[in-house]
C-alpha cells in the first residue's frame, strides 16, 4: 500500500491535501480496506462550518457504519457528488477520484496530522 506524501493524516485514517486556503479530505487507503465494500457516503451540506475533529461525513461499507472527521476547520465548499452515484470510488481511488469534501480553511485549528512517514509508523503499531 503506497502513502502518498503529499498528503497530511490523522490517526483515525483521514488524510487531507492543503492547497492554498483549502484542504481537501478524505480516508485513507488503510481505512477503505478495513471498511470493505463502501456502498453509500452521506455527504456534508455545503456551507457547513466544521471544527477540526468533527463528524462531517458516514461512510457506510458491506462490514459497518463509519462517521468521518474533518482534519482541519473550514467552511465545506464543494462535495464529491460523483460518489452519490459511484460510492465504490472511495475503495479504488481513495486518494484521487474517492475524496470526500473540500474546505475552505477557517485557520489553523486542525487534529494532530502526520506525515507520510509518520502514518506508516502509526500503521506499524
Amino acid at each position: 500500500m503506497t502513502i502518498p506524501a503529499n498528503l497530511k493524516y490523522t490517526k483515525e485514517h483521514e488524510w487531507v491535501r492543503v492547497e492554498g486556503d483549502c484542504a481537501i479530505f478524505g480516508i485513507s487507503d488503510h481505512a477503505q480496506e478495513a471498511l470493505g465494500d463502501i456502498v453509500f457516503v452521506e455527504l456534508p451540506e455545503i456551507g457547513r462550518t466544521l471544527e477540526a475533529g468533527e463528524a462531517y461525513a458516514v461512510v457506510e461499507s458491506v462490514k459497518a457504519v463509519s462517521d468521518v472527521y474533518a482534519p482541519v476547520a473550514g467552511e465545506v465548499i464543494e462535495v464529491n457528488e460523483a460518489l452519490e452515484g459511484e460510492p465504490e470510488l472511495v475503495n479504488s481511488e481513495a486518494y484521487g477520484a474517492g475524496w470526500i469534501a473540500k474546505v475552505k480553511m477557517s485557520g489553523a485549528d486542525s487534529v494532530e496530522l502526520m506525515s507520510d512517514d509518520e502514518y506508516t509508523l502509526f500503521l506499524e503499531e
